[in-house]
């Protein structure tokens, strides 16, 4: 029993998997208890209490192509076919497994030809493979010279065998000799590459020999399996089960080892994978369900969400997706509700792989019916998603006839038809609340085919605009279905006459939510950070060069730097346009002194550097522009020589500024879209390339005079896997009519401000303006006004390439069910979640990684203090008086290097502020508060908006290390 304790007590934990870590403690927890060494046993059980026992560590296996890795990065282990995914850069604490296959190989494999024919035993018909006679004496030194050194080489440094038993597919075989061969494969790993780390698909009868070069064993097929000769998914037999029952237990007792168990099912069969999951976790297992190829997302110890949602539309109707109803005032709902839009043009084949594991729901708004010559394929296509289960929301038009078929499985009936003289008047039976939102509910003639007629009793129809007078049947523009929901024109969208603004008629938060079935999760928030609205500021550098309409005529410029900038000493983001500026520009008898404003404006501490390209192009590109002027001349500044170069816009500009006008270890880091902002997927691509950042474009400008929620952006848009990150708020430009005037209409942003902020929290606060604003008087008196009603509330300010970031983490957000509880994953940017009500509030007590939080207008706001988080809820009734754990409620600091023990009910983390740093600590009365070692006093309790939140200023920005101790309380 010593022996046990002191091999525990030197375990290099830094190379110790979490499922392996969790079972030492496990098992050195249990010899402790026996010891009779009181003072070890002590120490130990701090340990045992330090581990959550019910924490399963993570494994997922995934050998396709068609979805990104960073999709599994909730799991802490991934085993992948690294023929299919090359390099990897594993996600923050992963541990990534190349699949290698030891007993068989399939023709496609590089190393194939080279395989003598001898050391073939047999063939595997069910997966069109070679088996490998393992007891071939070149065998082990083949197999790690061409299959595993060339992966060794790539960086991969863990294995998953599989494989080991197939020799038991051949006719004759010796047993003893095969299993000597795969001992003689495994100690040769070991000895050619120090520190390879091995997972085991089997291989029972060996592991006592080669148990500790091993960190896992797994097994298939416990409770579900696929037959690979029928081409079926199947129960396991009771025999069949029980007997690898009893392998896998032998496994977990006689040799300590974690033990994984891979199950099939068919992809769409969410219910089943979930229930096998549970099943296996139960028998004390670490689970992985998916489809026989490994090929989609499956559940394991936890199940990620799927948070995407497929757009149709119809190419035909737009110039390009951005000016798509779809873009324009569909995905900003989704958005907010914490999904990401994958666009889909109806003309071109549509994705094949359209599954529960991986989508939330698909979303198609049609004006019209599509072309012809796509319709038959849309319909099979439409059919098939229907039959996967995955809900379907239609908006607008269904795009085609139905046919007898479709209209079948959609559970409507054939439209009826009546003679010119013998329309009958329709009436509306039933509105529901979620219609007429922003405008009524036009009235409907079936003169105009705007309804569709659902079968007469249909259960599964829940209508939220139904129409009488069609005999008994039950005439429907808008339902809720069992498949989805639709509703159908004129009844989603409302036009403004002589205007090109729109109102919502329905609800697209709750039509959207019912429709496509979805769950109330922590929505990854790009509007909060620390339990703060978020304060951005970014100037686009037109008009660098206008004179000012005051004494002396000062450049435009001059007056910003020292009215603004010089005055509001928060994170900013100034750009220029090179032409404007550079000697060889549009203005060279002024460049000079133009560049030394650049230059200054750039050396304050608080401005990022932007670049706002080189001839400002106001048109990006020139194949989808709507009915643009062709012309060089339209493209941009009119540059006597210069034809446009994206190139030149984009690097040449951001060269120019690092070179000339940046000071020394500040570069260019944003660039910021001009004219149309609707850049091309190439131009998006240049700038990743250059390592800048992007921003621009969205126009989200909802006023009092414009009070729709078609009004508000999404957060960007992506082209080719580029993404286009809008600005949160539109400029002045709009505000102002273009610049005509009034040129005090950019004050109406505040507007935006408040009305993006209840009853939904949809934007952080943007100020986004022009060099021009510092022209004339009115137009800097509204800056200063905006810019005022800012600093006056309590806002977390952030440069523009912070929110840019957030935006881009927000897209490769993953989010998975852990027991009751979720475990949240990002790149480390997003650090804000919003619960909704119906999820009630941190349990601190039983979540990792979470700081705090604080209540906003449409739920609670989490800050987190990692990328990797695990968050557990609790209903907002039960208070935390039990354990009275203390945390963050706000600040303007961002919240990093976080360490919470909630047994010693104490909290430490470092907040880092732009600005003067504050931040109020809940819970936290009598405990001791201390900030890089000192003791710190809070503010009155007069000052404070409760007794139970404790303030603290300071007058500077700095970074603070605190550090909370409520153990004495």
């Amino acid at each position: 029993m010593l022996t046990m304790i002191i091999g525990f007590m030197s375990i290099d934990f830094s190379k110790v998997q979490p499922v392996r870590l969790f079972l030492h403690l496990l098992f050195s927890c249990f010899a402790a208890a026996v010891s009779t060494a009181r003072t070890l046993f002590l120490a130990l059980a701090g340990l045992c209490l330090a581990v959550d026992a019910g924490a399963t560590p993570s494994v997922a296996l995934y050998y396709g192509s068609g979805v990104p890795l960073s999709e599994f990065r909730v799991f802490d282990v991934l085993v992948v076919e690294p023929d299919h995914a090359g390099l990897i850069q594993p996600s923050s604490g992963q541990q990534v497994y190349a699949y290698v296959s030891v007993g068989e190989v399939q023709e496609g494999r590089s190393y194939y030809a080279q395989i003598p024919p001898q050391w073939k035993l047999a063939s595997n018909e069910g997966w069109q493979s070679e088996v490998i006679d393992l007891s071939a004496p070149g065998w082990p030194e083949f197999f790690a010279s061409q299959v595993v050194a060339p992966l060794w080489d790539k960086g991969y440094r863990r294995f998953f065998l599989d494989t080991l038993d197939s020799y038991r597919l051949a006719k004759g075989f010796d047993e003893a000799a095969q299993q000597e061969g795969l001992v003689r494969v495994i100690d040769m790993l070991a000895r050619r590459f120090p520190g390879i780390r091995l997972i085991l698909n089997r291989g029972f009868e060996v592991l006592p020999r080669v148990r500790d070069k091993v960190d896992m064993v797994a097994a298939e097929s416990l409770y579900q399996r696929w037959n690979a000769q029928s081409k079926s998914y199947e129960t396991v037999p009771p025999a069949d089960r029980e007997w690898l029952l009893a392998q896998l237990r032998t496994v977990r007792e006689r040799d300590a080892l974690p033990v994984l168990v891979i199950d099939y099912v068919p992809v769409d069969d969410r219910e089943l994978a979930r229930l096998t999951a549970q099943k296996i976790k139960a028998d004390g297992f670490i689970p992985w369900v998916a489809d026989a190829e490994l090929s989609t997302v499956g559940v394991g110890a936890v199940e990620p969400v799927p948070r995407r949602i497929l757009v149709l539309y119809d190419g035909d109707e737009v110039a390009a997706l951005s000016y798509s109803n779809p873009h324009l005032y569909l995905q900003m709902p989704l958005n907010y509700m914490g999904y990401v839009t994958e666009y889909a043009d109806v003309r071109e084949p549509l994705p094949a792989q359209v599954h529960r594991d991986r989508f939330a729901g698909v979303v198609t708004w049609f004006s019209g019916f599509i072309p012809a010559d796509r319709q038959a394929d849309y319909r099979l296509w439409l059919q098939s998603v229907l039959r996967t289960g995955l809900p379907i929301a239609i908006l607008g038009n269904y795009g085609m006839d139905l046919g007898p078929a479709l209209r079948r499985q959609l559970g409507l009936a054939s439209y009826p038809s009546f003679a010119a003289d013998q329309i009958p008047k329709l009436m509306q039976a039933s509105v529901d609340p979620m219609m007429g939102l922003e405008a009524p509910v036009p009235l409907a003639s079936l003169q105009t085919g705007l309804s569709q007629l659902a079968e007469t009793g249909a259960p599964q129809v829940q209508p939220l605009l139904e129409y009488s007078g069609v005999g008994q049947a039950r005439m429907l523009a808008a339902a809720i279905t069992s498949w989805g929901g639709f509703v159908l024109d004129p009844n989603v969208l409302s036009a403004i006459p002589g205007t090109e603004t729109y109102r919502w008629i329905v609800d697209p938060f709750a039509f959207l939510r019912r429709a496509l079935r979805l769950p109330p999760m922590p929505v990854p928030d790009t509007t909060t950070e620390s339990g703060r609205r978020m304060l951005l500021v970014h100037v686009d550098g037109d008009g660098f060069a206008s004179l000012g309409e005051f004494a002396g005529s000062p450049p435009a410029a001059q007056v910003l730097l020292r009215s603004v900038f010089e005055k509001y000493r928060i994170p900013q983001t100034m750009s220029i346009i090179e032409a404007e500026v550079a000697p060889d520009g549009l203005y060279p008898a002024l460049s000079a002194r133009l560049e030394d404003i650049a230059r200054a404006m750039f050396k304050l501490p608080y401005m990022e550097i932007g670049s706002h390209a080189y001839s400002h192009p106001f048109i990006w590109d020139m194949e989808v522009a709507p009915k643009a002027d062709k012309t060089d001349a339209a493209y941009g500044l009119d540059i006597p020589g210069y034809k446009i170069d994206l190139e030149r816009e984009i690097v040449g500009s951001s060269d120019y500024i690092n070179r000339r006008l940046a000071p020394e270890g500040k570069r260019v880091s944003l660039f910021q879209w001009t004219g149309d902002t609707t850049p091309s997927a190439k131009a998006l691509e240049i700038a990743y390339k250059a390592g800048l950042l992007n921003i621009n474009g969205g126009d989200t400008s909802i006023s009092r005079m414009n009070p729709s929620l078609t009004a508000i952006g999404p957060l960007g848009i992506r082209k080719n896997g580029y993404l286009q990150v809008y600005a949160p708020i539109t400029n002045e430009n709009i505000y102002t009519n273009l610049w005509h005037g009034p040129f005090y209409g950019f004050e109406r942003a505040i507007e935006s401000f408040e009305m993006t902020d209840a009853p939904r929290r949809i934007k952080p606060v943007g100020i986004y303006y022009h060099t021009y604003s510092a022209s004339k008087p009115a137009s800097l008196k509204a800056l200063h006004k905006v810019y005022d009603w800012a600093l006056a509330r309590p806002l977390h300010p952030l440069h523009a390439t912070d929110f840019v970031r957030k935006v881009q983490d927000f897209y490769s957000y993953e989010i998975a069910r852990d027991g009751d509880g979720w475990r949240l994953r990002g790149d480390g940017h997003l650090r804000t979640v919003r619960l909704p009500q119906s999820l009630g509030v941190p349990d601190l007590s039983r979540s990792l990684a979470v700081a705090g939080w604080n209540r906003g207008p449409d739920g609670v706001y989490v800050t987190l203090g990692s990328d990797n988080a695990l968050l557990a809820t609790r209903a907002d009734a039960s208070a935390d008086a039990a354990t009275q754990l203390p945390y963050l409620q706000q600040s303007n600091g961002r919240v990093s290097d976080l360490h919470s023990d909630a047994a010693a009910r104490s909290l430490s983390m470092t907040l880092t502020a732009y600005v003067p740093l504050e931040f109020s600590m809940a819970q936290a009365q009598g405990c001791s508060i201390r900030g890089d070692g000192r003791e710190l006093k809070p503010l009155p309790a007069a000052q404070t908006s409760t007794d139970a939140v404790q303030v603290f200023r300071f007058k500077h920005a700095q970074t603070l290390r605190l550090e909370i101790n409520c153990a004495t309380r």
